[in-house]
């Protein structure tokens, strides 16, 4: 059994980068329903998804890169690094918003696309311009699909706070992070969406909850060690955890047997809110594959080169793909596709997500293959 071994100049655990990279793909397939291969993606096995794998993992890179700085070089330098990346990712949600509207605004000049302009929720935008702008700087307004990088933002801001918290008690960064979580799901609380009505559709006052629990594996494998070590016990309660709710899925059971006697949050699986059923379950998954050997052995091969590069350069993948997706979107609304035509179609789109990252990379790319030394 393994766990994240603590990041060095010389060693960067490979595990991280191709789970990431993973996650991202199915995002992106997610990303243009219709297609028969979004039913091989993980929402399809379990009550969480690779949103909320990609939200942990984050926080889990957020406290392995960004913990030490707090040690080394104060709160204020520090924060500032975090600060300043959740800059970057609000210009970046900027720029594909833009991008997006354009592609949608030309759908519906040249080929009628109102369809899925309403599905992305778009016409608030052509029906109130001015409004609607305001809400896209302001991150109120979110078109379907294009959501994450909002939440992302809000979380990196926090995230400095959970850092300088969690340095000196993880156990006190989580318990701070469950009350808001508890406060989020029992006062409906939620940053509001404008111009229109209701709240984010990832509510950063619940999801934070996972994101620090993100930070708090990433300083603990930093400080060489587990968040939680491995047992016997808690590896089986895991799996069959994990097995129950591929069962619930799979079959489509409905609402989990006594879920209307507890708080919604506790027992629905309502995603805006994060609720228990799917918290446990990403937390689940996270458990059993950092304590699998054949994880390890899988991320250093050959075959999960290309995913590797994918996860390590997240952003620029996670960009193009959203604009990539939405394209997609479009021309299937034109024309009607079919499998042959949507495989070939999303195949040449994580292709060039691919050379996007290793462009992004350039001479920090990770070899494809580690080193019989290294993979000891």
């Amino acid at each position: 059994m393994q766990q994240f071994s603590p990041p060095n100049a010389l060693r960067r655990d490979p595990r991280l980068d191709v789970l990431r990279g993973l996650a991202l793909v199915m995002i992106f397939i997610n990303h243009v329903p219709g297609n028969i291969y979004e039913h091989l993606t993980s929402r399809n096995f379990g009550f969480s998804d690779a949103a909320e794998g990609f939200v942990l993992m984050s926080g889990i890179a957020c406290g392995l890169a960004y913990s030490g700085r707090f040690r080394t070089d104060g709160f204020l330098s520090a924060a500032l690094r975090m600060w300043r990346r959740a800059r970057k990712l609000y210009l970046v949600h900027l720029l594909i918003i833009g991008q997006a509207i354009a592609l949608l605004g030309l759908g519906i000049s040249l080929f009628d696309t109102f369809d899925l302009a309403f599905r992305v929720n778009f016409l608030a935008i052509a029906e109130k311009p001015l409004e609607a702008i305001l809400g896209v700087a302001m991150l109120g307004h979110q078109l379907a699909y294009f959501n994450i990088l909002p939440l992302y933002v809000v979380l990196m801001m926090l995230g400095a706070g959970y850092v300088m918290i969690g340095l000196r008690s993880i156990p006190t960064m989580i318990g701070i992070a469950i009350a808001v979580w508890v406060l989020a799901g029992t006062f409906r609380l939620n940053l509001p969406n404008y111009p229109g009505n209701g709240g984010w559709f990832f509510n950063p006052l619940a999801w934070q909850l996972l994101f620090a629990v993100g930070i708090a594996g990433g300083i603990a494998a930093r400080q060489g060690r587990p968040l939680v070590p491995y047992s016997p016990w808690l590896f089986g309660v895991a799996i069959a955890y994990l097995l129950f709710s591929l069962v619930w899925t799979r079959q489509a059971l409905g609402p989990l047997p006594g879920s209307e006697y507890v708080p919604f949050y506790v027992g629905s699986f309502d995603k805006s809110y994060l609720p228990l059923p799917r918290l446990l379950h990403i937390l689940a998954v996270a458990y059993v594959l950092i304590n699998l050997n054949w994880v390890m052995n899988a991320s250093r091969s050959v075959f999960a080169h290309p995913l590797a590069v994918m996860g390590r350069s997240s952003l620029p993948v996670f960009a193009v793909g959203s604009v990539l997706a939405l394209a997609l979107q479009l021309y299937k609304d034109i024309i009607h596709t079919g499998p042959l035509a949507d495989g070939a179609l999303l195949g040449m789109a994580l292709v060039v997500q691919y050379w996007v990252a290793r462009l992004s990379l350039g001479n920090s790319m990770p070899a494809p293959v580690a080193t019989t030394a290294a993979a000891r």
